[in-house]
């Protein structure tokens, strides 16, 4: 992997929300910061899916958004193409807006109910003097079918498709620009089982003829590493593991991605009978009031004291497998 381009890299970036306190029975309101995403780094080579997993609330479309700068960064930096784009202004932004775009999970609520599928598809289209608008209406056809839909399908309206149809409008409208990075916000949580492998797949097939590159966020661990040549693993708001994705799942390193794994179905009956499934105690914290020391610390069977005191380094245990965890100190 090393050999290749790496076409975003993220260094401790941060994202913190500033939220009242309803439980507060002062006179003034009392605010907190809920540190969604908290001190993050890893790459993401040139043509390759990046695939980022973990409990819900762990920070992980947060994490998505930010890196496209849909929300602003708290702190770190976002370099895309060799360029920190985290501090730049709306106006600088605008220069790499197309290169970046992002499929939304809900294919429903992320299509206006008012546009037809034309209209949506030519408004993610770059401000270009010189494209006529015959010219933008024969881009939509060509993305249509490049999506799998036909040119009946663009005067119509969002509520007019099926879930798995709409969600493949809203690939279309992604491909608009003519990205290079693609933000996939769990694309496939609201779609029928039977639709899903199909929108995969299709992702999977626009890769290659497009050469795109995806960040793919989801909660489904097998559809992950179908897709996915590399995973990140967050928790409370952290990246704990990191591995390429055969290594991650055959040999996961922190309890808590040992646990993720364990709790993915065996089509073999006897084999998933037999498997040991770990199960992790307790709710997971507050990302408002975060555990000292290591964040799972309070729900790790492994944990001791120092891991309760001292935060683990994110550092490289084998050829690239990144581990944050006591464990693989050396000093434990």
């Amino acid at each position: 992997m090393s050999e290749k381009k790496k076409l975003v890299e993220i260094r401790h970036l941060k994202k913190y929300f500033k939220v009242n306190d309803a439980s507060y029975k002062g006179l003034r309101r009392r605010t907190n910061t809920l540190k969604a995403v908290d001190d993050v780094s890893f790459d993401i080579y040139e043509g390759e899916t990046f695939g980022l997993v973990g409990e819900s609330g762990c920070g992980k479309t947060t994490l998505g958004r930010t890196v496209i700068r849909l929300y602003d960064p708290t702190d770190g930096e976002i370099i895309f193409e060799g360029t920190d784009i985290s501090k730049l202004t709306s106006k600088e932004l605008s220069t790499y807006r197309k290169d970046m775009h992002m499929i939304f999970q809900d294919p429903y609520a992320s299509l206006d109910p008012r546009m037809t599928v034309s209209e949506i598809i030519m408004e993610a289209m770059p401000n270009d003097d010189s494209l006529s608008t015959e010219d933008r209406r024969q881009r939509v056809l060509e993305l249509l079918d490049l999506v799998g839909l036909n040119s009946d399908h663009a005067t119509r309206y969002p509520h007019e498709f099926s879930g798995g149809q709409r969600q493949r409008v809203g690939v279309a409208r992604s491909l608009a620009a003519n990205p290079k990075f693609i933000v996939c916000d769990e694309p496939i949580s609201a779609l029928d089982v039977s639709i899903q492998a199909q929108v995969v797949n299709l992702l999977k097939d626009l890769q290659h003829k497009l050469g795109l590159t995806y960040l793919f966020i989801a909660h489904d661990l097998s559809m992950v590493q179908y897709i996915s040549d590399r995973v990140g693993v967050m928790y409370l708001g952290k990246m704990v593991e990191l591995a390429d994705s055969d290594t991650l799942y055959a040999h996961p390193m922190h309890p808590y991605t040992q646990a993720l794994m364990s709790a993915i179905p065996v089509p073999d009956p006897d084999m998933e009978r037999s498997k040991r499934r770990i199960i992790v105690e307790g709710e997971v914290p507050s990302p408002i009031n975060p555990p000292s020391g290591c964040a799972f610390h309070n729900r790790c069977p492994r944990a001791t004291e120092k891991c309760s005191q001292v935060i683990p380094e994110f550092k490289e245990i084998d050829d690239g497998h990144f581990v944050a965890c006591h464990l693989f100190s050396g000093n434990y």
